[in-house]
C-alpha cells in the first residue's frame, strides 16, 4: 500500500517517484514530531509509513528525544518544524508548485482509501491551526 500511495502523490503532484517517497517520509516525519491524528491513523493504517518517517527524520536530523518532540509542539515548535519541512522539501528539489500540490495529493489518497476528510494542506496536516476537523481518524494524538 506504501508503493501506492507514493505512486498517487508522483502522478498527483508531478514529482518523480523518488522525490514522493522522500516527500512523503519528510511529511510523515513533521507531521509525527508535531503528534498529529494524521500521522497517526497513516502509521496504523499503512505498513511501511512509520519506518519511512523514521528514516525520513534520520537523513534530515530531525529531533528523535522526548523533550526536543515536546518543544516542537509548541507554537514556536511548530513554526520551526513547518519551515524546516519546506527546506527538506526544497532540498529534494521541490518547487513551490511541487509541494503546493504535495499536500492535496496526500490528502486525496487517504480521503479516497481510508475515507480521511479535512488535510488538504500543511495547516491540517501538521494540526498547525487546530481548526480543521479531522474526520474518519480513529486514532488519539
Amino acid at each position: 500500500m506504501l508503493a501506492n500511495f507514493i505512486k498517487h502523490i508522483s502522478s498527483d503532484a508531478g514529482i518523480s517517484q523518488k522525490q514522493a517517497k522522500a516527500a512523503l517520509g519528510i511529511v510523515l516525519n513533521a507531521a509525527d514530531r508535531q503528534g498529529t491524528p494524521f500521522a497517526n491513523e497513516i502509521f496504523e493504517r499503512i505498513p511501511g509509513a512509520r519506518t519511512l518517517a523514521a528514516e525520513s527524520g534520520a537523513d534530515v536530523g530531525a529531533s528523535t528525544g522526548v523533550i526536543a518532540r515536546l518543544i516542537e509542539q509548541t507554537p514556536g515548535g511548530k513554526r520551526f518544524v513547518t519551515e524546516q519541512t519546506i527546506r527538506n522539501l526544497q532540498k529534494e528539489g521541490l518547487g513551490n508548485n511541487e509541494i503546493g500540490a504535495l499536500f492535496p495529493a496526500i490528502s486525496a489518497f487517504a480521503s479516497a482509501v481510508f475515507g480521511i476528510a479535512g488535510v488538504g494542506h500543511l495547516g491540517d496536516i501538521f494540526g498547525q491551526f487546530n481548526t480543521a476537523q479531522v474526520s474518519g481518524v480513529r486514532s488519539v494524538a
